[in-house]
């Protein structure tokens, strides 16, 4: 009886989850913390590459965005220049690369309003 119902839980709770991934249709490819001084890159490294059209970036505390560079398997990169402030929680419009590629790495060029701030970066699942 006691396995039923942790098998029936696990269920629901995959169910749910799996909803809302699909609902979303957006993942985290990574976050950073940008410091109030800092002008080298904040970056976000993947151990393995991340398949996206797009990114968009959310800010988790006030700061000044200046730029990400998108970096790609094949050695090729794409800037994406921003240049505003950003408030917590607000989010870039959607930055597209054209069709879907493989993101090895990003690095975040920006300033924080306070001592650090915290961005995190998010691809597309689909168009």
């Amino acid at each position: 009886m006691k396995t039923k119902l942790m098998l029936i839980g696990s269920l629901v709770a995959a169910a749910l989850l799996t909803s809302q991934a699909h609902a979303d249709d957006k993942f985290t490819l990574g976050r950073t913390i940008l410091l109030e001084h800092g002008s080298a890159a904040a970056k976000i490294p993947m151990v393995i590459c991340r398949r996206t059209n797009a990114i968009q970036i959310r800010a988790e505390k006030d700061l000044t965005l200046r730029k990400a560079v998108v970096k790609f398997q094949n050695g090729e990169s794409k800037t994406f220049s921003f240049y505003r402030d950003f408030k917590e929680d607000d989010k870039s419009d959607w930055r597209y690369f054209g069709y879907r590629r493989c993101v090895k790495s990003i690095d975040v060029y920006g300033n924080s309003e306070g001592s650090k701030a915290g961005v995190r970066v998010y691809g597309k699942e689909k168009k």
